[in-house]
């Protein structure tokens, strides 16, 4: 059985989007950017909600093409693209690269991929994700909380009908004074 990973950027006060679904407070510096890169490479499914892919989609599949793309972009890039991907939407008509677009029962889904055989899986998207956390899917949450508060916007976290316990696995402090806290759901 695969194991499910939650893992984005967050503001302190909680959130993955400024209002405006602004996202420019949480440019990795490199020593970030390379970690996400390790555990991108570990990656062996993609899951994305329709706002994370379009914003996503919009930049990775050409970035490594780009004349002032630094060496750390250029194998982020290269990594995002070769990942498979489902894209969870019942409004985009397509999805392309190495990505297939999924428009039924999310989370009849991705439990089906959670019972493959294969390498973890990641989900992105707080929509996707909260649907995923309500069912008591995700296994590891990876939350790296960016030392900036912007009052309101995507929150990390949706509503919950019931507690989820977890158990703290690692921290890590990054240039920048940014934190990451993996937890794993206690079952």
């Amino acid at each position: 059985m695969r194991t499910l990973t939650y893992a984005m950027n967050v503001t302190l006060d909680g959130y993955i989007a400024a209002r405006g679904d602004d996202i420019g407070w949480g440019v990795p510096g490199a020593e970030l950017h390379q970690w996400y890169n390790d555990r991108a490479r570990e990656i062996g499914v993609s899951l994305y909600g329709r706002k994370l892919w379009e914003v996503m989609s919009a930049h990775w599949p050409t970035a490594d093409q780009q004349p002032d793309a630094d060496p750390i972009e250029v194998e982020f890039a290269r990594i995002w693209q070769a990942t498979p991907k489902v894209v969870f939407s019942s409004t985009l008509d397509e999805v392309s690269g190495n990505a297939r677009l999924f428009a039924g029962d999310a989370v009849a889904e991705i439990a089906r991929l959670k019972a493959d055989d294969g390498a973890p899986m990641e989900i992105g998207g707080a929509t996707l994700a909260g649907a995923a956390m309500r069912a008591g899917l995700i296994d590891d949450y990876q939350v790296v909380t960016h030392p900036v508060l912007v009052g309101g916007g995507t929150p990390f976290f949706s509503a919950l009908d019931s507690w989820v316990n977890l158990r703290l696995v690692e921290t890590r402090t990054f240039p920048d004074g940014v934190v990451l806290s993996h937890y794993e759901s206690r079952r």
